[in-house]
């Protein structure tokens, strides 16, 4: 250690470890923590060394604000306290403004439709990931939502397409379908469709009319193992 080092240490205990008798009187150690550590104690104790606010600007402004003293949209603060006993009360408060929300959302949702995608065996132990990529749009002009989606098992080179109104009570045509890309990029019929095969790595909705796509080739070869496409929903 340099001469350096040894003073900065010195300097910090003489600083933080100083003789405190105005705590003698007061449960634990008699001597002052580390400043920063106390505030990250899970305890529910008064800070052994409570931070000095005079001259705060924050606390000045509010003690000059005769609407803001009062008001019950600041958190109150505790100067006493540590950070997690503060998070605790924090996470406390948000938890009620949340609930009644919670429960007034929750009891509006109800099921629209139901639809069986695969079975599994019940005597498996861990169920596989089976549903894959699934992806939300939202068609505000013909009031319609979508779902993409992709299943791991048996056809990886499918994406299906769940379409529903917005309005539950109303139906559309072709509820769910599935598109399959298998060989559909051959440039020509001689092209074997086992050497050219995609499964689908990702899709998203470009826009109310269009669909991206990042195809995979189940083959690899340099230069063609990703194709991005863009399919019309029509």
């Amino acid at each position: 250690m340099t001469q350096k080092d040894i003073t900065f240490v010195a300097d910090f205990l003489t600083e933080h470890f100083n003789e405190a008798p105005e705590l003698y009187n007061r449960k634990g150690k008699y001597f002052n923590v580390e400043r920063v550590g106390q505030y990250l104690k899970d305890e529910d104790d008064d800070l052994v060394s409570p931070p000095n606010t005079e001259g705060n600007q924050w606390f000045n402004f509010l003690k000059d604000s005769t609407h803001l003293k009062e008001s019950t949209l600041l958190f109150p603060y505790y100067p006493e306290k540590s950070l997690h006993f503060v998070k605790r009360q924090m996470e406390g408060v948000i938890d009620q403004c949340l609930q009644k929300p919670a429960d007034v959302i929750g009891k509006s949702v109800h099921q629209a439709a139901c639809m069986s995608l695969y079975k599994i065996s019940q005597s498996e132990d861990s169920t596989p990931q089976l549903f894959k990529l699934p992806f939300l749009w939202n068609d505000k002009t013909s009031n319609l939502h979508y779902v993409l989606f992709t299943m791991l098992e048996n056809s990886i080179s499918k994406i299906h397409i769940l379409r529903r109104h917005t309005d539950t009570s109303r139906s559309v045509s072709n509820g769910i379908l599935a598109v399959e890309f298998g060989n559909f990029l051959n440039n020509s019929i001689n092209e074997s469709s086992d050497s050219r095969c995609y499964s689908c790595l990702d899709a998203h909705f470009y826009d109310d009319e269009t669909v991206t796509v990042v195809l995979k080739e189940s083959v690899q070869q340099e230069g063609k193992e990703r194709v991005l496409a863009q399919l019309p929903l029509s």
